[in-house]
This record gives structure tokens, sequence and C-alpha cells, in this order.
């Protein structure tokens, strides 16, 4: 029997970490109109949820108790390790931070919060100058900053999944691809045929690979 000790109720963990990851994603995003408000809340209200379960409460834990523990009756299911439930299902035994969807995870986080810095260095400066933002990460896909906020909640399911979080994630992927298309006519109406020949040839959501794109550039 596994008796690491019980890690949660620790709600000051619960608020250092949503309030870390918050204020480094608006440090970046730095929201200005509605819209921008109700992605950055969306966000926000995601990564509370998630390190609520992770730190405070594990809801999913709880509610999933009786079948995990007839399934793996050796594992410490209310211990801190336990919460990283992919590994535990997958049969990874060592530590979960070194485990396969862990460090996946690391991945999707730090590439979506490198993303929306890079996005938001390109987006300020074409705002500033009264142009369209078509450099940098820009000159990929049409929306970065949204790309990037769907990257990070990723990899945090990918790290540590909750019945809440999971419901949330297909929301809230929902909402942006609304917000990105209600952008989309704003910008088609302020900069006309210019951001038409830039959506003809940019993508929205998912980068071309060079292959295609050299595939495509050929003559018919």
């Amino acid at each position: 029997m596994n008796e690491q000790p019980q890690a949660y109720g620790l709600w000051s963990l619960v608020i250092i970490n949503s309030a870390v990851f918050i204020i480094f994603a608006f440090s970046f995003f730095r929201p200005q109109t509605k819209r921008d408000w109700r992605s950055m809340g969306a966000f926000s209200a995601f990564l509370v949820a998630l390190f609520t379960e992770m730190y405070g409460f594990p809801l999913t834990i709880y509610l999933l108790s009786g079948w995990l523990q007839s399934r793996y009756p050796n594992v410490n299911w209310y211990s801190h390790d336990a919460g990283h439930l992919l590994e535990d299902l997958f049969g990874w035994r060592a530590n979960p931070h070194f485990g396969p969807f862990h460090i996946l995870s690391s991945v999707f986080v730090f590439g979506g919060f490198y993303l929306l810095a890079a996005a938001w260095r390109v987006l300020h400066a074409a705002q500033s100058a009264g142009r369209l933002a078509t450099e940098g990460a820009y000159r990929r896909i049409r929306h970065p900053q949204y790309a990037a906020f769907v990257l990070i909640m990723f990899g945090f399911l990918l790290q540590w999944p909750t019945i809440l979080t999971v419901a949330m994630f297909p929301v809230l992927v929902t909402m942006y691809v609304r917000l990105a298309l209600a952008e989309e006519r704003e910008a088609r109406a302020q900069f006309g045929e210019a951001y038409a020949r830039y959506a003809a040839r940019t993508p929205r959501f998912f980068p071309r690979l060079k292959w295609r794109q050299g595939a495509s550039a050929r003559p018919q």
C-alpha cells in the first residue's frame, strides 16, 4: 500500500498558483476590449478550477474513488502523485513528474505561453502603428493568442485531468473560435482587401506544413 500522506486542503497553493499563471498570462495578453476580458476570464476560470482540484479538494478523485480503488487497490488515490491520473491509468509507476504525459504537458504549457508572449509583441506593435498584424506568429496563423490559450489548457489536461476541466475545455475552445470569427469580421471591415489577402494565405488556427505549402505553390 502506498503510504504517501494526503496532499490536499492546501488552499494557499491554490491561490498562489492561480495568481501566478493568471498574472503571467495577463502580462502578455493585455485585455482591452470586452471580448478580450471574456477570453481572459474564461482562461482564468479554467486555471482556478484546475488548481482547486490539484491542491484544494480532489473532486474528480472523490467521485471516481470507488472505481479507481477497485481497479488499482495498491494506489493511495488521495496522495498528490496519484492526481496525475493518466500516468497511473497507463501504468507509469515511477515519479509521475517524469512521466510521458507530464513531460508532454510541459511542452504544451510552456510552448503555449511562449506563443502567447511572441504574439503579443507583434500584435502590440501593429496596433500601435494602426496596421494589420502579419509578422511573427501571425505569419503562420491568424489567431496565435487564442491558439496559445488552447495549447496551455490542453497541456494542463494532460498533466492533471479533472471532470470539471475536461468538461470546460470544449466549451472554451468553442468560445475562442467564436471570438476569433468576430474579430475577423471586424478586421475585414477595418482593413478590407488587405485582410482578405492575408486570410487567403494564412490559416486560422493550424499552420500549414512546409511540404503542403510547397505542394500548393506548384502550378496545376
